[in-house]
């Protein structure tokens, strides 16, 4: 057995369970963190062509269109919706 191995082995058994770091509880899958959260949010959108703010969902499964100018301000991706190039974003606070 290599002295590595050994090691990496003791590193992983002594974690912190009750007090994880936020890097590791990004990582987790949303049931199993230790107190449950979306990986959802909602957010605002600013158009780069008139600067109107749109509220979108961050998942959002169709094309979300400007209010005031209709250009396209996010693709559907699957998962996280991909937002058009020169679009800026601020999360919403709940």
């Amino acid at each position: 057995v290599s002295c590595r191995w050994f090691y990496y082995r003791l590193s992983s058994l002594a974690k912190d369970l009750l007090h994880p770091t936020i890097d590791h509880e990004r990582r987790q899958h949303k049931k199993k963190r230790l107190v449950q959260t979306p990986n959802s949010y909602f957010m605002d959108v600013k158009c780069p062509g008139c600067y109107k703010i749109t509220t979108m969902f961050s998942h959002a499964q169709t094309v979300v269109l400007c209010v005031g100018c209709s250009t396209v301000l996010c693709q559907p991706k699957g998962g996280k919706a991909r937002l058009t190039e020169g679009c800026s974003f601020r999360r919403k606070q709940h």
